[in-house]
């Protein structure tokens, strides 16, 4: 069986539990060993490293793939509102002193590169360094797809789901089967030419499986997260990595991240969309080899 097949699970607290995926036994982890740990999106899922960690394990890398709390199988008695930044972080801190773990690289994508922010500014001694791809320190109510309509949108659609009730929910979990809704998603946020809409569905299929009330929360978490004010005191090692085409997040806010972090180097990658990683998987995974490796 693969290990990407065997899930884990940790009680990180009374009323949360963080479901995990490891290529090795905690035994085997020495306190010289650097794990590879990915953070993903918005509604996002492991599908959006799924090349990225078979490339990595092949390599011989140790790697841990984690859901946030309240995300497919973590769940938290806590409630969605306890879906902060601070929280999936300490949740992980906690993961990782459970597996023995002292040092990391951190992956992330989207909302990602928040949380691998948030473990470079709050638990530094565990983040070696990290790659963060197509992310932004502003709210993405103001600049997701260069301009507010996700800010303009959003009231009318809580409205909307307070009006409609369960069918807001039925058309969140089926929005996958709508062939106008994966070609919209399909074109906003990858390159058509390079990943199949049918990955799309799927993707899809997995954002049905979470809360429709995630969404909003965390757009309001990133809108909220203050770790713009601390990016020049992290020190850590960093390569930022942004699509040229990437419709979602504005490619200058890439170069914005570049400049504030003063231990980063940027790779702008020809073509890619808000998901380079899915796009370029051979030329990613290559640019990421040669900045652990150096």
């Amino acid at each position: 069986m693969s290990w990407k097949n065997e899930s884990l699970y940790l009680q990180v607290s009374e009323t949360t539990k963080i479901h995990y995926k490891v290529n090795f036994q905690k035994e085997e982890v020495n306190e010289d060993d650097t794990i590879l740990v990915f953070n993903y999106g918005l509604v996002c899922n492991f599908q959006h490293f799924d090349l990225q960690v078979d490339y990595f394990a092949s390599l011989g890398y140790r790697i841990l793939i984690h859901d946030y709390r309240n995300h497919f199988d973590s769940t938290s008695d806590d409630g969605i509102e306890s879906v902060t930044f601070k929280n999936i972080c300490q949740d992980l801190k906690t993961l990782l002193n459970h597996l023995g773990i002292k040092k990391t690289i951190q992956l992330g994508h989207s909302m990602g590169v928040n949380v691998t922010l948030e473990m470079a500014y709050l638990y530094p001694e565990l983040v070696k360094s990290m790659i963060i791809i197509s992310g932004t320190v502003f709210p993405p109510q103001d600049i997701m797809f260069d301009s507010n309509v996700i800010d303009l949108s959003e009231p009318i659609i809580l409205k909307a789901k307070e009006s409609i009730g369960e069918l807001y929910s039925y058309l969140w979990r089926n929005a996958y089967k709508n062939k106008l809704a994966q070609i919209g998603v399909w074109s906003g946020g990858f390159n058509t030419k390079k990943t199949s809409i049918k990955w799309v569905e799927e993707y899809m299929k997995k954002i049905g499986e979470l809360d429709p009330d995630l969404f909003f929360h965390l757009l309001d978490q990133m809108r909220d997260h203050k770790i713009i004010n601390h990016l020049e005191s992290i020190k850590t090692k960093t390569l930022i990595i942004g699509g040229d085409k990437d419709k979602i997040i504005p490619n200058y806010l890439q170069r914005v991240l570049h400049r504030y972090l003063k231990n980063s180097s940027l790779y702008i990658v020809k073509d890619g969309s808000h998901v380079p990683q899915v796009d370029f998987p051979e030329l990613i995974n290559d640019r990421i080899n040669y900045f652990i490796s150096n």
